[in-house]
């Protein structure tokens, strides 16, 4: 099974689609559009742009909470 675009109507009759992996496994899945033709054309400029496109990584590194230093007890003499 090769990468694929599956189309399909949902329940409320939009169009809509998802691109699966070759082994199966749904990648992401669309919008609702309220023609064929424009789901199709959502299709075409993916595949037409996606080679172009740039990672654009907007995590941040998550840094370890600081330890809380631990209050000395006054000692009573």
């Amino acid at each position: 099974m090769a990468y694929k675009f599956e189309i399909y109507k949902d329940k409320a009759g939009e169009f809509r689609f998802r691109f699966k992996a070759s082994n199966g496994e749904k990648v992401f899945a669309s919008e609702g559009y309220k023609s064929k033709a424009s789901a199709k054309s959502t299709i075409k400029s993916i595949v037409k742009h996606v080679a172009k496109a740039e990672i654009d990584d907007i995590s941040k590194a998550v840094k370890a909470p600081k330890a809380k230093k631990a209050k000395k007890k006054k000692s009573r003499k």
